[in-house]
Order: structure tokens, then sequence, then C-alpha cells
């Protein structure tokens, strides 16, 4: 049976779920993404509730396609949220919500797909000097978790783009510090992944081990308010968590550069790293991303991109939708 009408492509359904917000939009024509919501997750028992609360927002248009990025592994029909309680079946999920097509791609694996159609304005480059054609592009960022994907060139010029839970990698202490705030993690938490410090409660936690080396007693804190302070220049061991967490963001950037041979470019995203994106362009980041030995050269050539578009998950969803549809097409024909 053909599930592709022309008459029914539009309007389709994107998503974009993360462990804190999940954002819906109207893709209403080809590349015309509208009526974009933010909706926090925990204000809704399940992921059918979310939707059918934006749904009604938007008017209960009829759609029969949908694409949702969410910050899990896609691994089979269900799927349990890493960072949030929803869990669900893919087929149950799309049949409630009375669709023909429902597909579900890891977060990042949609940030990675955003950057191959991305305008050079939502990306501001720090260091490097030009990112080699028909090579890998590494993609990363940190946020309610750790988002790892790629960018693999095939042979007609388009990429495709990795399912990777890179950022749950066991970390790799640098320095004496850094084994400090590890050892103290680890008495918590037993294994320490790259996430539990490169995102925003790892944020926290590095603001943490640092107060109880001092012997401070540590105050209630937030990411964002460990990163005002950081920037107001008033509070030293804000800063020092700062500047620790870009370091070590440095570090684990580097290696998955090197991992891939990364020579098109590494491209930071995530909500964190634009909040203070000044700061971060002269942070420790880049000296880190370099410290490789031997390796100093092929990674000082590397640039480095913090993405700035608002919603790149949700294009990204857009853009595996179009490669899915199309792929059934040709099935179809043949």
């Amino acid at each position: 049976m053909c599930i592709i009408q022309d008459k029914n492509l539009y309007p389709r359904l994107l998503a974009d779920i993360g462990g804190t917000n999940a954002r819906f939009a109207l893709e209403n024509s080809k590349d015309k993404i509208e009526n974009i919501e933010v909706l926090a997750c925990k204000d809704y028992d399940s992921i059918v509730d979310a939707v059918r609360a934006y749904l009604g927002k938007v008017g209960n248009p009829s759609i029969k396609f949908g694409a949702f990025a969410i910050a899990n592994p896609v691994v089979g029909d269900f799927v349990q949220m890493t960072n949030h309680h929803w869990a669900f079946s893919i087929e149950t999920t799309k049949q409630a919500l009375n669709l023909d097509v429902l597909i579900l791609i890891n977060d990042f694996t949609a940030q990675a797909y955003a950057i191959t159609k991305m305008d050079s304005k939502d990306l501001v480059q720090i260091g490097g000097s030009h990112c080699e054609n028909f090579t890998p592009k590494a993609v990363l960022g940190p946020g309610t978790g750790l988002g790892v994907s790629a960018l693999i060139p095939k042979n007609d010029g388009n990429y495709i783009a990795l399912a990777s839970e890179g950022g749950h990698t066991s970390f790799s202490p640098f320095d004496d510090t850094e084994v400090m705030i590890w050892q103290y993690a680890r008495k918590k938490f037993g294994h320490i992944s790259a996430e539990r410090f490169l995102s925003g409660s790892g944020l926290v936690l590095i603001h943490e081990a640092l107060s109880h080396k001092e012997g401070i007693k540590n105050p209630k804190t937030t990411p964002q308010m460990i990163s005002e302070q950081a920037l107001s220049g008033k509070f030293p061991l804000a800063r020092l968590t700062l500047d620790i967490f870009c370091a070590m963001l440095g570090t684990f950037s580097a290696n998955l550069a090197l991992t891939l041979g990364a020579r098109g470019g590494v491209y930071l995203c995530g909500g964190i790293i634009p909040r203070f994106i000044e700061y971060f362009k002269n942070s420790p980041f880049r000296a880190r991303f370099e410290d490789k030995g031997r390796f100093y050269a092929y990674l000082a050539a590397i640039p480095v991109y913090v993405v700035l578009a608002k919603y790149p998950g949700i294009s990204g969803a857009a853009i595996a939708l179009d490669h899915y549809l199309e792929e059934k097409q040709n099935e179809e024909k043949n």
C-alpha cells in the first residue's frame, strides 16, 4: 500500500524532545516550519498528552507524517527516556495520534542533520583555520545531558548522521584538579561519564566538588546562578567552575575530533554555551582543545563552531523525515 500521497504530504508534525522541554512545530510546506511551541515535559504525563496539547494550540490540523527527535537512544519500538520519566511504544504512539508515519531519531542525530543546511549567521567560530571538504564533522553539546553525533560524508556529497551515545563514555581527568573532582563524583555515583560534568547538572557537580575541597558548605545553586556569578567577576569559585567546565569540554571535543578525524569542523550545540558566548570565546576551551601533544597542529587547524540556531533539532527532524519518505517512495517505485 502506498503511504505517500501528494495531497497529504503537509502539514507534518515535528518535535525535539529533551529531558526538560519538548519543542513542537508544523512543517506546512517544504522547509516552511511554523507554529513553534515549547512545552515543559514535567507538565504532561505522557508524550501523547504533550502532542495533543500542542495540536490543540494550533487548531488540531489533520496530520499523517511525524518526526520526533528525542534525547535518548532509539533502539527498537520501546523508548524509555534517560533524563525524564516518559516511556512509550513508537507504534502505539503513532496509532494514538492517527499518523501514517512516525519516525524517532536521537536528538543529536537531528542536530547533525540540521548543520548540513545551516546558515553561516547561526555559527560562531572559535579558533581553527578552515574546514576540509568531504571529511567528517563532529557534533556535540551540553544541555540537560551531553549529546554526541557526527556527519560522515557519502560518495554523492551528502552526509550520514550518526546515532551515538558518546556522552556516556567514561570521563577521563586531564589534571590533578580534575582528578579531585572525578574522585568526589565517583564516591557519589560510581561510574562517571562525560555527561556527569558536561551538562547543566554537571556544572553544579563541579561547583559542589570545589566547594567541598575548600571546606565551604555547599549552598543550593543552579547552572544559571553559577554562570551569572562567574560572569559578574565577584565569585571566584563560580568563575573557576565555569573555567573547568569549558576546559573539560575542550578535552572531550578534541577526543571526539581525533576519533572521527573531524577535519570538517566541530559543532557545539545545546542551550548552555550560547548563554555565555562572549566569555566562551576567551575561555580555556580552545587551549585545552589543542593540548594534545604531538597532535597540536592537527587540532589547531580544526574550526570549532558554536551553533546559535534556536531550533536545530526541529529542522533536523524535518530533514530526517524527508530522507525517510524519499527512501519509502523509491522502494515503492521499485
